[in-house]
């Protein structure tokens, strides 16, 4: 990529998208432990199998979203690239909590303070990256 490609900013998005990948991958493998009863995998992951299931999904799919543009090659503002890949993470991460920490999922049991403030961050993170992204991708397709 030359340095004067107007999208050369984007990189952000390509490096967290394999992050996000590569923790993905962990995750399956984590799984994998989990089903051959894998001891500290079971202590670590003391939670529902679903959440580390759903955990390892999310990383995925928001991979896929980042790779996604990335490859329209808009070029996007620092903070709507970072907001999508930090909120990329924390919005799967969400889920790997829940799998580590089964408190945070107890029906009855209201979520410490501090985990619900993480959660609604995350989502505004999240929503504004992947959303303002959106925006400036459909706007683009009416420039010449």
């Amino acid at each position: 990529m030359h340095q004067n490609d107007k999208h050369v900013g984007n990189v952000v998005l390509i490096q967290g998208a394999c992050l996000w990948m590569l923790m993905a991958l962990l995750l399956a493998w984590c799984m994998v432990g989990l089903n051959f009863g894998v001891a500290p995998l079971k202590d670590i992951f003391a939670g529902k199998f679903t959440r580390l299931l759903q955990a390892h999904i999310d990383f995925l799919l928001m991979s896929a979203l980042i790779f996604g543009y990335y490859a329209a090659k808009v070029p996007f503002p620092w903070h709507v690239r970072w907001a999508m890949v930090v909120g990329a993470f924390t919005n799967s991460s969400l889920f790997l909590l829940m799998a580590i920490f089964p408190i945070l999922d107890a029906p009855k049991v209201p979520p410490p303070q501090i985990f619900q403030i993480y959660l609604f961050a995350s989502l505004l993170t999240t929503s504004y990256g992947f959303g303002k992204g959106a925006v400036l991708m459909f706007r683009s397709t009416f420039k010449s």
